[in-house]
């Protein structure tokens, strides 16, 4: 049995309460001009989005916004933030949101660089050769997006959802506040336990001898999502 692998995780995560006053620093080592991404405004209504600006402005940086990010992201919106990043001149770009916000933000991240419609790298009718630096604010748990390569966008002009993978497109940094889950509603929340279960049952269920660690781990895992989303439909205000 060969049981040679490289691990490798390069996304930097600030987890707990108040790690938002590394904001401004992370941002800055990327560089002064950050294009803030969000979907629907929700994060303007739970005070996230006045926190971020904040630290934002402390740092001295430049801001730009990009709002409006829709639930399965559309290409269409990647390539508006895109002439964006490319008009200003953009250095980094900070996802605030779930997974559909940082998604896009990824894909943001690589059509900044690609003279052409994002379709053509998703598609990979044209190879993604270089990314814009990503920092993410995660709303919502179980995306994995804040800490992959991967993302998923849709196109309503030819009626596809596609798949796109890019290690250029991994998150730099990432800040993991269990209260900013606050006010997700239980039905979002059972939603997002489902997810995790489902990419857990992904591992479980596999074909391979020999997995017995990472079984036992796995059903660890189911357990505790099972405990805990119980928990938070009764408790959603408590960590």
């Amino acid at each position: 049995m060969n049981t040679n692998f490289i691990y490798d995780i390069p996304t930097k995560v600030y987890f707990g309460e108040n790690q938002l006053s590394h904001l401004g620093e992370e941002l800055k080592k990327c560089g002064n001009r950050v294009l803030l991404t969000y979907g629907g405004g929700s994060i303007k209504k739970n005070g996230l989005y006045d926190k971020a600006i904040s630290e934002i402005q402390k740092a001295g940086l430049t801001l730009f916004e990009f709002g409006g990010i829709e639930p399965n992201p559309r290409h269409t919106s990647i390539n508006a933030a895109a002439e964006i990043c490319k008009k200003e001149k953009i250095d980094v770009l900070l996802a605030v949101g779930g997974g559909s916000t940082i998604d896009a933000t990824k894909v943001i991240s690589a059509t900044a660089y690609y003279d052409g419609d994002c379709w053509d790298l998703v598609t990979q009718k044209a190879p993604i050769t270089k990314c814009l630096p990503i920092v993410t604010i995660l709303t919502l748990a179980a995306t994995g997006s804040e800490m992959n390569g991967t993302a998923v966008i849709s196109n309503l002009e030819t009626n596809d959802k596609k798949g796109i993978k890019s290690i250029k497109m991994l998150p730099k940094v990432s800040f993991l506040d269990p209260t900013n889950t606050y006010t997700v509603n239980t039905y979002q929340t059972a939603c997002g336990s489902a997810d995790i279960l489902s990419h857990l049952f992904e591992i479980y269920f596999n074909q391979k001898e020999e997995m017995y660690m990472l079984d036992t781990i796995t059903e660890g895992l189911m357990k505790t999502v099972l405990k805990y989303t119980r928990s938070c439909a009764k408790r959603p205000n408590q960590l």
